[in-house]
């Protein structure tokens, strides 16, 4: 659903049409613009460093009020790992590096897919700190879970399988 929504995947039945906060109709190509996703299986160059990879993204989006790289990677808690390359991070490494570009990039829409997904229990505690600093009431968070512990603080839930 969220590959759907966020214009990666075609819908195999019906249309999806897109509008800004004034009613205006974005194309389908120009959606990325608006939102931004994480997810287990998005790919990151794993070839660069964390404050490449930091540095490369935030060429196509803009910060989120308040933030920049080295706050990003104070966040993270990585550090001692600005200069390491992608691919000598942890899976957890990697799922917070994710979340972080999705979260602290100024997006209206922030979709995540199984966002503790490869996070221990201090990750989890990350995951829900992260969401408190970035989210507000400007921006829709739409997660895609079936763990409850990953949207306990949404306002409201669908159960995708009481519409197959």
């Amino acid at each position: 659903m969220l590959k759907t929504l966020s214009g990666s995947l075609a819908p195999s039945e019906g249309k999806l049409h897109y509008k800004n906060s004034s009613g205006k109709d974005i194309s389908h190509e120009s959606i990325y613009e608006y939102l931004t996703i994480a997810a287990p299986y998005a790919e990151l160059v794993e070839e660069f460093t964390l404050k490449e990879m930091l540095d490369f993204h935030f060429q196509f989006k803009s910060y989120l009020e308040g933030f920049d790289t080295p706050r990003i990677i104070d966040l993270l808690g990585l550090g001692k790992s600005a200069n390491k390359q992608v691919q000598h991070f942890s899976s957890g490494m990697k799922q917070r590096l994710k979340l972080a570009l999705a979260c602290c990039s100024d997006s209206r829409v922030v979709l995540l897919d199984e966002p503790t997904s490869n996070l221990d229990t201090e990750g989890d505690r990350w995951y829900l700190s992260l969401i408190s600093e970035t989210m507000h009431p400007d921006r829709l968070l739409i997660i895609g879970s079936n763990q409850e512990k990953e949207y306990i603080f949404c306002d409201e839930t669908l159960n995708i399988l009481e519409y197959k």
